[in-house]
């Protein structure tokens, strides 16, 4: 049986920080990947967003690494050469109703450290964006949008100018754990024995935590299904600016986000869905989005929705039960040493990344 110091399974853009990280600090790492490329899970049907850190709660992995992964995000792709945009966003209240819960947002984002948002009113909105309806909105200025696939390129550069590897169409099948080392074994048969794993497996990695022989099944969480549909729109949009509604239960609403192009693509809503696998958009969602969208851009022109994309929330809880926070369970936690597992790491994850990375390190 071959050895290896550290394997992280998953290649989507965590598990790549994660193993650029342990790489750079001199660790002997593999990464294992079922698909047949990087990224085709959770970090390749997003928004590509930069968050600012706004929305989580205090205290919380979520606001810490989000506010921190931010900074070294711009930084690292500044350096590296990037595709990025400081496009900066607008959260709105769309009825009187609304503005306390915009103004309670503010406050949110102080407690997390994001000091740079400001407070204005329709007319000054408007100034911003002529086409946007609003009774007050919040400018955010950090928020921004990157090319994640550039991103997980240059994260899988760095990791194999660091001696690291990744092998792909290499889906695992179950781990078992010993005194002596973690052993990983791929569905073809092939076995690792490893000194740390770290299950980055996004959507499949409760199941596979689920398969660790050694691991309580107290330590799994319960797995749930939030799909995020997205409609593309025909045309060019009239906005600079990211626009976001004011959330609402089970996410931030359908809101309107660019690419690097400018092409304006609008969700993600929330589906509760009963497998990984429904991807599919359906056109008469469409209908839901106009009406959506019309709260603060009443001029979006009959039939200029066309069906994206979706992609998949890899939730730790049901509909029934608020938000829970990233969780990122180390021996700790469940008692196993070198093992560390990534549940629920969904928004803001890929603002997250290059933190989490340095975070696990230091568990593994």
């Amino acid at each position: 049986m071959d050895t290896v110091d550290c394997v992280v399974i998953g290649a989507g853009v965590v598990g790549l920080s994660v193993a650029r990280a342990l790489a750079l600090a001199g660790r002997e790492v593999m990464v294992l990947e079922s698909a047949a490329a990087i990224g085709t899970g959770i970090s390749s049907r997003n928004s590509e967003v930069i968050h600012a850190g706004i929305y989580y709660q205090s205290g919380s992995l979520k606001a810490a690494l989000c506010v921190r992964g931010k900074a070294m995000l711009y930084a690292y792709c500044a350096e590296r050469g990037i595709g990025h945009r400081r496009c900066g966003k607008l959260i709105v209240a769309t009825a009187p109703a609304q503005q306390d819960r915009l103004m309670a947002l503010v406050e949110q984002a102080k407690a997390n450290g994001v000091d740079d948002l400001r407070w204005l009113s329709a007319e000054q909105a408007r100034a911003l964006e002529p086409e946007l309806a609003c009774h007050a909105a919040v400018l955010s200025p950090s928020t921004g949008i990157v090319d994640s696939h550039a991103l997980m390129l240059s994260l899988q550069g760095d990791l194999e100018n660091a001696s690291g590897m990744v092998a792909l169409n290499t889906p695992v099948a179950s781990m078992a754990w010993t005194p002596d080392a973690i052993v990983v074994i791929a569905e073809d048969g092939t076995r690792l024995a490893a000194r740390s794993v770290v299950n980055a497996a996004g959507l499949h990695a409760p199941a596979l935590a689920s398969r660790c022989q050694g691991l309580s099944p107290a330590c799994v969480p319960r797995t749930g299904w939030a799909k995020g549909n997205y409609f593309t729109l025909t045309g060019r949009a009239p906005f600079s600016h990211l626009i976001y509604p004011v959330p609402q239960a089970g996410g931030l609403g359908v809101h309107l986000t660019l690419d690097l192009g400018g092409q304006a693509r609008f969700g993600p809503d929330v589906q509760w869905v009963e497998s990984a696998d429904d991807l599919q958009v359906d056109p008469a969602r469409a209908a839901g989005f106009y009406a959506d969208i019309r709260n603060y851009w009443p001029a979006l022109p009959d039939g200029a929705l066309q069906p994206g994309y979706a992609g998949m929330r890899p939730k730790i809880h049901g509909p029934e039960e608020s938000g829970r926070d990233f969780l990122i369970q180390g021996p700790a936690q469940h008692g196993l040493a070198g093992l560390v597992n990534l549940f629920g790491i969904e928004s803001p994850g890929l603002t997250s990344a290059l933190a989490m990375g340095d975070y696990v390190r230091l568990l593994v």
